[in-house]
C-alpha cells in the first residue's frame, strides 16, 4: 500500500506564503505576499488530517470540499482539485485572497485546535486557481442545454450579482447584468485595494463571463435608465444584488467640515488611480493622504483597507480610532496585525466627540471608552470615560462605520418594492423572491453588510429558485408564443 500523502502536520510546520517586507509594502499596491511555488502548497496541503467531520468545510458559507481538494493538491493532481474547488464555488481565488479565514475555515480547522497551526486553506485555494489561470483550464461557461427564450436581468455586478449571472448562464439562459459603475465587480473593484486584492484578478473572471455570452450595461442606472418595471417588462426574471452602499453618519460637531470624508469615496477614488484614469478629487488632494496626518474612524476591514492605503499614499501618520479593544472588532485579525507592520497606530477604547478645523479639519477630539455589558451582537458595549478627552492631529479624518441600504424602492421608481424596518429588501427566504412577483434578491441588499463569501453562496442560492421559477414559467410561456404565432 502506497503510504498516505496526508496527515503530515505533525513534522511539517504550518507556513504561509512569504510576505515582502513592511518597507517594500508600503511602496506599492501590489499583494502583500507571494505566491507559493507547487512544492510548498503540496506540502501544505499535506498537514490535512481528513477529518471524518470536516470543520473547515462546515464553517464555510459555500460549504466547499475542502480537505478533498488539498488531498488532490498534496497528490499533484493539480487540475482535479481545481475543478473540484470550482464547483462550488464561482471566484476561489478572490475568496482565498479576500475571506477571513482566521473567523472561517481556517479557524475551525481541527489541528489549529491541536495546537499545531491550521492548513493554510486559504493560500492553497489561491494557488490551486492561479494555476489554473495560468495553464488555461479556467475556460468560458457552456451551458447545459438552450433556455436562451427566456431571459434573466441582473441588477448590481458585485459578487452576488456575478454569481448569479454565472449559475443562470450555465443554466443556458440570456443573462443581462446591469451596474452603475462603468466596470463590473462592485467593491470587488472599487472598494477593495489593489494590495488585499489586484484588479486583473477581477477583470479577467468578468472578461470570462462576457466571453460565456453574459452581456454587460455598464453605467447603467436603474431608475435613470429604465424603472424597475420596465426591465421586468423585459426580462422573465429579475435578481436585485446592489449592495448596501449608504454610509453610516456620525453625529458630531464639525462633522462637515472639509477634509472629513467617507471610506467609500475615498478607497473608490484610490481605486480608480490603479486604473490610471484622472479622478479631481485626488488629484487636488481632497481625496488624496500624501503627506498628511489621517484619522480613520471605524474598526471593521473597511476601516484597515482605508488605514493600509493612506500609509500606501505616503500619509504623514496614519492612526485608527476604534471604541471598543482588538479582541472586540469585527475587522480580520490578520489586516490589524499587516497594518501595524506598516506603521499603523491603533487607538483602541477610543471615540471621536468632535472635528476641529475652520476652512478644513485639523484634528479629532476623542475620548476614552471602556466597556460594558454585551450589546445584542454579542459584543461589550462601549461606554464614555469621563474626563478622558484628548487630541489627534488630523488633515484627513476618514469615517469607515458600516453601510446601510439605499432607498431601493425610491431609486426604483417601484413604491411597492417591500422593505425590513433596515432598508434592505424583504424577500420570501423559501425562495428568496422579493414582494414582486419574479424580482429576487441576494447578497447584502438582503442580509446587510456582510463577507464577498456570503454574496457568492446567496447568488448560488437565488440561481437555483431562479432556474425553478422559470422552468415552471416555460410551458405557460410557449403557449402564448403559440396562440400569438396562430392569431398571426
Amino acid at each position: 500500500m502506497a503510504d498516505n500523502p496526508m496527515l503530515k502536520f505533525v513534522g511539517v510546520a504550518q507556513d504561509y506564503p512569504a510576505k515582502r517586507t513592511p518597507g517594500d509594502r508600503r511602496e506599492d499596491f501590489e499583494e502583500i505576499a507571494r505566491a507559493y511555488a507547487a512544492e510548498k502548497a503540496e506540502e501544505q496541503s499535506a498537514r490535512c488530517s481528513q477529518c471524518g467531520v470536516p470543520y473547515c468545510s462546515v464553517h464555510c458559507p459555500l460549504h466547499n470540499h475542502i480537505p478533498d481538494w488539498l488531498r488532490l493538491t498534496a497528490e499533484g493532481r493539480l487540475r482535479e482539485a481545481f475543478e473540484l474547488s470550482n464547483a462550488t464555488s464561482t471566484m476561489p481565488e478572490i475568496c482565498g485572497r479576500i475571506c477571513p479565514q482566521d473567523r472561517l475555515c481556517e479557524g475551525n480547522c481541527v489541528i489549529e485546535f491541536t495546537g499545531h497551526g491550521a492548513v493554510t486553506i486559504g493560500s492553497v485555494e489561491k494557488y490551486i486557481t492561479d494555476t489554473a489561470w495560468k495553464e488555461g483550464w479556467v475556460e468560458p461557461i457552456t451551458p447545459v442545454r438552450d433556455r436562451t427564450a427566456q431571459s434573466v436581468g441582473v441588477i448590481g455586478a458585485g459578487p452576488a450579482g456575478l454569481a448569479t449571472a454565472e449559475y443562470m448562464r450555465g443554466h443556458g439562459y440570456e443573462v443581462h447584468v446591469y451596474d452603475r459603475h462603468d466596470r463590473a465587480g462592485g467593491l470587488l473593484t472599487y472598494g477593495i485595494p489593489g494590495f488585499k486584492l489586484e484588479k486583473e484578478i477581477v477583470m479577467r473572471r468578468v472578461q470570462r463571463l462576457k466571453d460565456s455570452g453574459i452581456q454587460f450595461h455598464e453605467s447603467f442606472e436603474v431608475g435613470r435608465d429604465a424603472t424597475l418595471a420596465e426591465l421586468r417588462e423585459k426580462h422573465d426574471a429579475l435578481l436585485i444584488a446592489t449592495g448596501v452602499y449608504k454610509a453610516r453618519q456620525l453625529k458630531a460637531p464639525g462633522v462637515g467640515t472639509d477634509g472629513v470624508v467617507e471610506a467609500l469615496d475615498y478607497l473608490i477614488a484610490s481605486n480608480r488611480k490603479s486604473f490610471g484614469e484622472k479622478v479631481a478629487a485626488f488629484d487636488n488632494g481632497d481625496l488624496n493622504a500624501a503627506g498628511k496626518n489621517v484619522v480613520v474612524i471605524g474598526g471593521g476591514d473597511t476601516a484597515m483597507d482605508c488605514v493600509r492605503t493612506a500609509v500606501r499614499q505616503g500619509a504623514k501618520t496614519v492612526k485608527c480610532l476604534y471604541r471598543r479593544d482588538r479582541d472586540n472588532m469585527p475587522g480580520s485579525q490578520n489586516e490589524v496585525r499587516n497594518a501595524e507592520e506598516e506603521g499603523v497606530e491603533f487607538v483602541w477604547l477610543s471615540g471621536p466627540q468632535a472635528f476641529e478645523g475652520t476652512d478644513s479639519v485639523t484634528g479629532v477630539k476623542a475620548v476614552r471608552m471602556r466597556l460594558g455589558a454585551p450589546d445584542a451582537s454579542g459584543r461589550r458595549s462601549p461606554q464614555i470615560d469621563p474626563g478622558s478627552d484628548f487630541h489627534l492631529d488630523a488633515d484627513l479624518a476618514i469615517k469607515a462605520l458600516g453601510f446601510d441600504a439605499e432607498d431601493l424602492p425610491g431609486m426604483f421608481g417601484s413604491p411597492d418594492l417591500s422593505v425590513t424596518r433596515w432598508g434592505t429588501l424583504r424577500v420570501d427566504h423559501k425562495t428568496m423572491q422579493t414582494s414582486l412577483d419574479g424580482v429576487f434578491a441576494a447578497g447584502d441588499i438582503v442580509r446587510g453588510a456582510s463577507l464577498v463569501v456570503w454574496a457568492i453562496r446567496d447568488g448560488r442560492d437565488v440561481a437555483e429558485h431562479m432556474h425553478a421559477y422559470l422552468k415552471a414559467k416555460a410551458p405557460e410561456a410557449a403557449k402564448q408564443v403559440a396562440r400569438e404565432e396562430a392569431v398571426a
